[in-house]
């Protein structure tokens, strides 16, 4: 009995490392965003990032690079992430878009992308495809992707 305890133990943080975009949860948490942080719609990503009604190929419609963090209120790793992505954010504030869509209210937007897993982060450079990412990154790697597919220094 205490093997299978210890063994619960140790396996349930790796289950809470990346969230299904399933549960509903609370909608009346709202995510902590900084000043430096813009919450996306349906509508705003389309006038500022892609609009996929009119392109069929991918046409980035922003000036800057962007960083956009898929997330859910219910979903752990994704309050992990948040404060990373606030940190960011001011980092690289003035060279960077950091933009968030909460994956509950924006059901249709996150299923047009093909959003099944949150976090998801979608990494956008000025020229060239965006690439996605994803579970929790460490501040490590966010930042390693910002300097290489971003092409920010």
């Amino acid at each position: 009995m205490k093997r299978i305890f210890l063994l619960a133990l140790i396996i349930f943080p790796l289950l809470l490392s990346e969230c299904k975009a399933q549960n509903p949860g609370d909608p009346s948490v709202k995510p902590a965003t900084g000043s430096n942080v813009v919450l996306l719609t349906d509508a705003t990503f389309k006038t500022m990032i892609f609009n996929y009604e009119v392109n069929t190929e991918w046409k980035f419609e922003g000036e800057k690079p962007a960083i956009i963090d898929f997330y859910a209120d219910w979903c752990a790793p994704c309050r992990q992430l948040s404060p990373l992505i606030e940190e960011i954010a001011k980092e690289y504030s003035g060279k960077i878009n950091v933009y968030k869509v909460d994956t509950e209210k924006e059901k249709m937007l996150a299923q047009k992308l093909g959003i099944t897993a949150l976090p998801t982060l979608l990494f956008v450079p000025s020229t060239g495809k965006p690439q996605v990412s994803m579970g929790a990154l460490p501040k490590e790697s966010l930042i390693k992707a910002v300097n290489e597919v971003l092409m920010v220094k």
